[in-house]
């Protein structure tokens, strides 16, 4: 989407990440519901669907001066690094623009990312967990998905055939191949569930960095040595619009990390109207609603996992009732129109103090 590079505005959203994460994720849907309210500028990489990004230098340039009726621009922030540029903007160069982080780690930080966030004018915490470990916490405000974007499917099986992963059903993880996100967990559990599951496909839905080549050698090694290669595929990341097509021909969503902040990949589930499998960590407790949607397990225990997911892939009767409760409560809960709506609050209270 083309926009006019040097045109004032009032928020800049900042996007310095390559890769598309769970971070870019929720910065996208909340910069689309954005879109009409504000004058605003993508700041860094591009998102899907969202204006073309301008550079740092651009919008520095752009916030020499306040944006027409307001005394300052905003510049909205997500990482470390855009924290700095956006404290150097700031404080060294003086410009008239105040800066909100969303903190969303359910963890103290490291002694870096504490200063930088101690320097925010506002900080947003997606959790009242995460908001315990940040200082400046004007709300808390669940992240949202599109459930426009992410919807449930008529025919499921269909879909599924339609993807051409193979086999009668599909489940999947989502996220980073590397040990914290549980990429191994999630195949020992495959490797003790799939012989009891002869129609299902796991796929692992990420990609390794290059410091984690060795872990998906041995992943891969694993897999082979139990003659299951050809139903524990990698395809590696996907698109976003690839990934919002596959996510409602899934049975299931299976996340079994070590550690999560928060997790989106469970709420795009359950709009697709997927039900959830995951340790607990993250946010995912609150998201099955208590069983409803979802089953949550000790983390590290792939025993009870492939335990729990022979059980639910097994019993006909109990899926489809979590599928609905799943797409229900995405819409009821976690809808990323509620999650703008309290993120834009925060701005408002902000001008409004001048």
């Amino acid at each position: 989407m083309r926009v006019d590079s040097e045109r004032m505005a009032e928020l800049f959203v900042t996007n310095f990440n390559r890769n598309y994460t769970g971070v870019s994720a929720t910065a996208a849907g909340v910069l689309r519901q954005q879109m009409a309210r504000y004058d605003l500028h993508l700041v860094g990489q591009p998102l899907p669907d969202c204006p073309d990004p301008i550079t740092p230098a651009a919008a520095r340039r752009l916030s020499r001066t306040p944006p027409p009726g307001r005394p300052f621009a905003i510049w909205h922030v997500r990482r470390n690094s855009e924290m700095q540029t956006a404290i150097w903007a700031r404080d060294v160069l003086r410009l008239p623009i105040r800066v909100v982080f969303t903190s969303a780690a359910q963890r103290l930080h490291s002694v870096w990312p504490r200063w930088l966030i101690s320097r925010m004018d506002a900080v947003i915490a997606t959790t009242a967990r995460a908001a315990e470990f940040v200082p400046h916490v004007r709300a808390v405000v669940p992240h949202g998905v599109d459930t426009a974007r992410f919807a449930p499917v008529d025919d499921r099986a269909a879909a599924w055939s339609a993807s051409g992963f193979g086999g009668r059903r599909g489940i999947a993880t989502i996220g980073r191949i590397r040990p914290e996100k549980g990429t191994n967990v999630f195949v020992e559990t495959m490797l003790r569930a799939l012989p009891d599951l002869p129609d299902v496909t796991a796929l692992v839905i990420g990609k390794a960095t290059n410091k984690h080549e060795g872990f998906l050698a041995g992943l891969r090694a694993q897999i082979a040595a139990a003659g299951l290669s050809e139903r524990i595929l990698f395809p590696g990341e996907m698109a976003p619009d690839d990934l919002a097509r596959l996510l409602p021909s899934l049975e299931l969503l299976v996340q079994l990390p070590l550690y999560e902040g928060y997790g989106m990949a469970p709420l795009e589930a359950m709009a697709s109207g997927v039900p959830l499998l995951a340790s607990d960590t993250g946010y995912f407790r609150h998201f099955t609603q208590e069983g409803a949607n979802g089953v949550i397990l000790d983390r590290d225990a792939p025993v009870a996992a492939a335990k729990a997911l022979r059980a639910l892939l097994n019993g006909p009767d109990r899926l489809p009732a979590m599928a609905r409760n799943a797409r229900e409560d995405a819409v009821r809960l976690f809808s990323v129109t509620q999650e703008a709506a309290e993120i834009n609050a925060v701005y408002e209270a902000l001008w409004a103090e001048g």
